[in-house]
């Protein structure tokens, strides 16, 4: 089907000597505009982790009607270096540094609190932290810096608590924005060196796809600010390299198959970007909407992520469709060097031969020859892959205690743990409880009451004095499973009292996870169901669709399971976080319907002028190579994640980063050329099953565009990848 001409008209002049120019031009107009516009935007430094309806987040916001709301206690762990019991004189020395902790505190500190196994001593200095925990790691800081110059002889003090611990999150993550993007840029700028061959090639969708991060980054900062949404920039800026890249790749790759019919290498690229463009633009649209899906989300993380992500999926396909085909134009065909693609009445003897055998996919079609030869052992076999890498699952638990949550030791977590030798594990990270003042002294014998609960008992009173605090100390390890079930019991306890609700670190931990829990069982049927539909839209088609979501599924789920495998055993992490399963589903569902788009329209449009098992093998022998580019670089941009301190984002990427490879090179190599194999013209009712070309007398099929040309096949002509 020939291209309409609006479309010729402005592929053209996106590419022509003197629209390449005007077109660059105005797209660089419109970057420092946009630059300029929200270079100043920063993203609300809020992280709820519960949802904000729920009975914790209702506890901190009544907490901040208390006087010093902006008050919390650090905690100074002591302990002798040899393991003794503390000594009169340790005490008493310990006793001489609260005048060194008063310097740094909002209030009178207090102590030293001796262990009942007289192990361990504990001091407590309230401080005023910041709005960020980045202002309060320089209390944090400075107060370290005193107590390591008056520490006593013989002893060691660890500074932990909950401000600590926010001020050792901050330090951790300072510089990784960076280390994260020097790392991606290295990784992608390596694996497109290694995919074109060219020295020059390389920098033009590098330089494109990092202005388009660039501008996402300011712009989804925008949009948190004016529109209250958190979320994780780095997530952001991966899925834009990563996709951006992977529109490059599908792009270049057929302008490249175009070089080699036309001398005019604006010609070549003018029909690479018609031919491509409803392949990228369907590929956006189903990750976009994929995402969207995240604003039914509860977790105020997971919600932000999804209109962040979609933004910043829709700059990274601009940048591609719009920037990076004037800057080809605009260098020409020389770009390639050395290796330029040339027309084969113009390419050296032999040449041709080799470009040729190049075309037809090589070890790719080998490949998919055998596995459409022998289409149910192929299927049993990359099904058994599957089923081996789902294993994973069992043993895998969701939900990481605080500590857990970041690689690395800190002074907080190493304190945390000396506390808990010796003194009640819950000391550091207290449950609150908010109620009506005249029930306090019922709240606090309620707590009494619920096993595991060492001390209760009121802790202030609101400015207008309406409501009490009351600070319930648990004998339980904070988000182990008797603190968690403890939370239910203390709720079940004061449910009778009017106005009375339970929070803190543990209540939120326990709201989060019914609220992540809660996200998955909303949001993952409705990325199925927007995949399937986009599916049925492209192929015209029920069974194929069907079909290709359950191995996507499957797929995504033995990614999931092989991922906590290898977090369990090389990494020694023994549950996944909480928001891991849905964002690793999400992404793994979404992207690889992208690999199936790619792959299964141009075995729609090859099955015209071969049939369905053959067409198949044409599509792999074609789409091969690139979807393994593209499926590399995604994986290895996603495994960049694991530079950041944050457990949640490290699993991430490995389990995307394990999937997307599966799903390139056992899914769409393997399981979908036999799964078509098997169903054969079968697989695209109830649509027109694709009619054969008819051979002229030679017995040669006619030509493809011909074939192509056939009613009801044009989608499939302009979507070939």
């Amino acid at each position: 089907m020939a291209d309409s001409p609006q479309r010729t008209h402005f592929a053209d002049l996106l590419t022509s000597r003197r629209g390449a120019w005007v077109s660059l031009g105005a797209a660089l107009l419109i970057l420092v505009t946009l630059f300029g516009v929200f270079g100043g935007a920063q993203a609300p430094a809020r992280n709820a982790q519960a949802p904000a309806d729920s009975e914790s987040a209702r506890v901190s916001e009544l907490l901040e009607t208390f006087p010093n709301a902006d008050r919390q206690s650090v905690l100074v762990v002591a302990a002798r270096e040899d393991g003794a019991k503390l000594t009169a004189a340790d005490t008493q020395a310990l006793a001489e540094l609260l005048p060194v902790l008063d310097t740094h505190a909002d209030a009178e500190s207090s102590g030293p609190l001796v262990s009942d196994d007289e192990q361990a001593a504990l001091l407590v200095t309230p401080i005023q932290v910041g709005e960020t925990n980045t202002d309060t790691a320089a209390v944090i800081g400075e107060l370290r810096d005193e107590i390591a110059a008056a520490t006593p002889a013989g002893l060691t003090l660890q500074v932990t608590g909950g401000p600590a611990f926010g001020a050792d999150i901050a330090a951790a993550f300072e510089g990784a924005d960076f280390t994260l993007l020097l790392v991606t840029i290295v990784i992608v700028a390596l694996l497109l060196i290694i995919t074109y061959r060219s020295p020059v090639l390389w920098l033009i969708p590098l330089v494109v796809v990092a202005l388009a991060d660039g501008l996402a980054g300011r712009m989804t900062a925008a949009a948190g600010a004016a529109w209250g949404l958190q979320f994780d920039a780095g997530i952001i800026s991966v899925l834009v390299f990563g996709a951006g890249t992977n529109y490059a790749l599908l792009l270049i790759s057929r302008y490249r198959e175009e070089l080699l019919l036309t001398d005019d290498h604006r010609a070549a690229l003018s029909a690479a970007w018609r031919k491509t463009l409803p392949a990228i633009l369907a590929s956006n649209v189903t990750v976009v909407a994929a995402l969207l899906t995240l604003v039914l989300a509860v977790i105020p993380g997971t919600h932000g992520l999804g209109v962040s992500s979609a933004i910043g999926l829709v700059i990274a396909l601009a940048a591609v469709l719009f920037l990076l085909p004037p800057l080809l134009a605009v260098c020409g065909r020389r770009v390639f060097w050395p290796f330029v693609p040339k027309p084969a009445a113009a390419a050296v003897p032999g040449d041709a031969e080799r470009r040729g055998s190049a075309q037809r996919g090589g070890a790719w079609r080998a490949i998919a020859t055998r596995v459409t030869e022998r289409p149910a052992r192929s299927l049993l076999a990359g099904v058994a892959l599957l089923a081996v890498m789902s294993a994973g699952l069992f043993g895998t638990t969701v939900g990481l205690d605080q500590v857990e949550k970041f690689r690395g030791g800190s002074e907080s977590a190493s304190g945390l743990e000396t506390l808990s030798e010796h003194f009640p594990a819950g000391e550091a990270q207290p449950i609150f409880i908010v109620t009506g003042t005249p029930n306090t002294e019922a709240a606090v014998e309620a707590a009494d009451t619920v096993d595991g609960v060492v001390r209760a008992h009121p802790a202030g009173e609101s400015s207008d004095g309406s409501l009490t605090k009351v600070m319930v100390t648990s004998e339980y390890e904070p988000s182990s499973a008797e603190s968690l079930a403890q939370i239910g019991e203390l709720r079940d306890a004061v449910a009778e009292l009017p106005d009375t609700f339970v929070g803190g670190a543990v209540a939120t931990d326990v709201d989060a996870r019914a609220g992540n829990q809660q996200d998955l069982l909303r949001v993952a049927p409705l990325v199925l169901a927007i995949s399937f539909l986009v599916l049925v839209f492209l192929l015209r088609s029920l069974i194929a669709p069907a079909l290709l979501l359950v191995v996507n599924l499957a797929s995504a789920v033995a990614a999931i399971g092989a991922g906590a495998w290898l977090s369990r055993v090389i990494f020694g992490q023994q549950a996944l976080d909480l928001q891991v399963p849905l964002l690793a589903f999400l992404f793994l569902v979404a992207l690889g319907i992208d690999y199936t788009i790619f792959l299964v329209h141009r075995a729609r449009a090859e099955a015209n002028v071969h049939g369905t098992r053959a067409g198949m093998v044409e599509a792999v022998a074609h789409t091969g190579s690139v979807i393994t580019s593209a499926g590399i670089v995604l994986a290895a941009v996603f495994a960049a994640l694991g530079v950041l301190p944050l457990v949640t984002l490290g699993q991430l990427g490995l389990i995307v980063g394990v999937g997307v490879l599966v799903d390139t090179l056992v899914v769409r190599t393997v399981i979908v050329p036999a799964i078509f194999a098997l169903v054969g013209d079968r697989i695209w009712w109830p649509g027109r099953r694709p009619q054969r070309a008819a051979r002229p007398a030679g017995g040669a099929p006619e030509s493809r565009n011909a074939a192509l040309s056939a009613p009801n096949e044009g989608a499939s002509e302009r979507i070939d990848a």
